[in-house]
């Protein structure tokens, strides 16, 4: 198997926190009952002639949950532009670190070959690009595409190890604060977009402590791991 470990991509101050723990894909199985009931009324006949409407409707069934519109499975490798084509994805609810994905600018698994990875818990987006030859995911849940644009009702309250936040879709800018934060695990990242690299990081930071952050309207994300939750102050 590949490497499984997060290449921290330059953090200002330390080094970004590396679980590895466990997250199980979810599989939905939809199990169906083709077997009818047995009629187990006292007579038949007494429905003739009478003036109430006897009903033989079944049950209906509890409202299906809309499904995630799933553009790839989030274990495999997946050629960009052959299995799946360059774009924006997220995967959501992942536990313990132990998602992880994976950039590369071929298929012959040499370091040399990385242009991006991460490990995660909670949410991920990763933006693909025309670029990129291979997309490798392993332990996540499955991924969806997202619009270019954020769109949303966000919120002022996030998760301290919720992964990644789509600025202005999943959280509100402004000021947000987390308290609590013991041995510097607690890591955050300004994002100016998705694909991981160097020069999209505004700022980062680890901290001990409280953490203060301003997330501005122009940044595209916000990551957090390993924090208390946050809850914005301003």
């Amino acid at each position: 198997m590949g490497m499984k470990g997060k290449i921290a991509l330059g953090a200002v101050v330390g080094v970004a926190v590396i679980g590895a723990v466990s997250a199980n894909a979810g599989s939905n199985g939809n199990s169906a009952s083709g077997a009818k009931g047995t009629d187990t009324s006292a007579s038949a006949s007494a429905e003739r002639g009478s003036g109430t409407t006897k009903s033989d409707a079944k049950p209906h069934a509890k409202a299906d949950k809309p499904e995630k519109k799933v553009a790839f499975q989030g274990d495999g490798d997946f050629q960009v532009g052959t299995d799946i084509k360059p774009g924006t994805y997220r995967t959501t609810g992942n536990t313990d670190d132990m998602c992880y994905w994976e950039r590369a600018k071929d298929a012959s698994g040499e370091v040399g070959s990385l242009i991006a990875n991460d490990n995660v818990s909670g949410t991920s987006y990763v933006t693909i690009k025309a670029g990129d030859k291979l997309f490798k995911s392993s332990g996540c849940e499955d991924w969806e595409a997202v619009g270019p644009k954020a769109s949303g009702a966000p919120a002022s309250r996030m998760k301290g190890d919720g992964g990644m936040y789509r600025v202005g879709a999943d959280i509100a800018p402004g000021t947000y604060k987390s308290t609590g934060n013991t041995d510097g695990s607690c890591y955050w990242e300004r994002a100016k977009d998705a694909t991981h690299s160097m020069n999209s990081i505004v700022a980062n930071n680890n901290v001990t402590g409280t953490a203060i952050v301003t997330i501005s309207a122009g940044d595209g994300y916000f990551k957090t791991t390993g924090c208390g939750d946050w809850k914005k102050t301003g």
